[in-house]
C-alpha cells in the first residue's frame, strides 16, 4: 500500500495531536484507504483545580478524536475545493469511533502488531469495499 497525499494529510494531523493535547503521546498508527488505526497514550493530565482559578477539566479521548476529525475534514475539503481530491458523499468520517483501553504490555504489543500489519490484510479486510461487495454476492 502506498500512501497518497490525502493519507499524508491525515498523518500530519495525527502527528499534531500531542501539540494540541500535551497530556498525550501518539503511538503506532496506520492510514488505510478508508479508515485509520492509532494508539493514544495518556501520559499526564492535571485534574486538580487551582486556587482562584476555575476548575479545569482534562479533555476526553472523544474531544481529541473530534478535533482530529474536524482538522482532517476541513483540510480535505480545502483539497477538494482546490481540485486535489475527490469529493466525498456525506461525511468524511463515521459518526463515532472504536476505542479500547490497553491494560497491559501484552495487550499493547498485540494491538501494535495488528495496526502495523493491517495494510497487509487489505485484500481480505471487511472494511475494503471490494471485499464487502463480494461477500454480499457482488451487489
Amino acid at each position: 500500500m502506498v500512501m497518497n497525499e490525502a493519507g499524508g494529510m491525515i498523518e500530519k494531523w495525527w502527528q499534531e495531536l500531542p501539540n494540541k493535547y500535551p497530556m498525550i503521546d501518539t503511538d503506532v498508527y496506520t492510514v488505510m484507504p478508508n479508515h485509520f488505526h492509532g494508539i493514544v497514550a495518556i501520559v499526564g493530565a492535571d485534574l486538580r483545580g487551582h486556587p482562584g482559578q476555575p476548575h479545569r477539566v482534562a479533555p476526553t479521548v472523544g474531544d481529541m478524536i473530534d478535533w482530529f476529525k474536524t482538522m482532517t475534514t476541513n483540510d480535505y475539503i480545502r483539497g477538494v475545493n482546490h481540485g486535489q481530491w475527490r469529493p466525498f458523499p456525506g461525511k468524511l468520517w463515521q459518526r463515532n469511533y472504536y476505542e479500547h483501553i490497553i491494560r497491559d504490555e501484552g495487550d499493547l504489543n498485540a494491538i501494535r502488531e495488528y495496526i502495523v500489519n493491517n495494510p497487509a490484510g487489505w485484500d481480505t479486510d471487511n472494511e475494503n469495499p471490494v471485499c464487502r461487495d463480494l461477500s454480499e454476492g457482488g451487489k
